[in-house]
């Protein structure tokens, strides 16, 4: 009787390596300003020239199909720069001073899998966090484990993951699984 404390301790040890990084800290960063990728829609406004003003897709290539200048490439571009490559495209023989803005009409939309009612593809609202995607997705199921949410972000050409809270900041394009508990 006296070893069996020591035996149980013994064997605690080794699980406590076994221990998960805890939900407030993050593999997956909150990103800087939004950059422009695959599926957004944006709205080019070109001051004067109603005719080019309109809204275009960023095509699986990460560019936009633009009257006159072709594809120009906007995938990982904040909406100001990639305005002034439209701009300076159109300078180039189209137009003279040409003054262009560009914004996001839609995002791409971000998904969710896992222990929720509808799993899937939703659309992107700015500032949403976890939370909201959960109840965007129709809550979670009886079996989720509502500890347990991991995020994953494509950061630069690679696709990290973290653990997540409910209030962690999500971002169009990230897909968010929901763990079941098997208790």
């Amino acid at each position: 009787m006296r070893w069996l404390p020591i035996l149980a301790f013994t064997l605690l040890i080794p699980l406590a390596g076994c221990a998960t990084t805890r939900p407030g800290s993050y593999f997956v960063e909150p990103n800087g300003p939004y950059t422009l990728d695959t599926g957004d829609v944006v709205r080019v406004s070109v001051y004067g020239d109603t005719e080019l003003s309109n809204t275009y897709r960023v095509s699986d290539s990460g560019a936009i199909a633009f009257p006159l200048v072709g594809q120009v490439q906007v995938r990982g571009q904040t909406t100001s720069v990639a305005a002034s490559r439209l701009a300076g495209a159109l300078a180039n023989g189209y137009l003279r001073n040409p003054n262009v803005a560009v914004e996001v009409s839609e995002y791409r939309p971000f998904f969710i899998q896992g222990a929720v009612r509808t799993s899937g593809q939703f659309s992107y609202v700015p500032n949403m966090t976890v939370r909201a995607a959960i109840s965007t997705a129709g809550g979670y199921t009886e079996t989720a484990d509502r500890n347990q949410v991991t995020v994953y972000r494509r950061q630069g050409n690679e696709m990290v993951r973290g653990p997540a809270d409910l209030d962690f900041p999500i971002y169009p394009g990230d897909t968010i699984v929901i763990s079941e508990r098997w208790f």
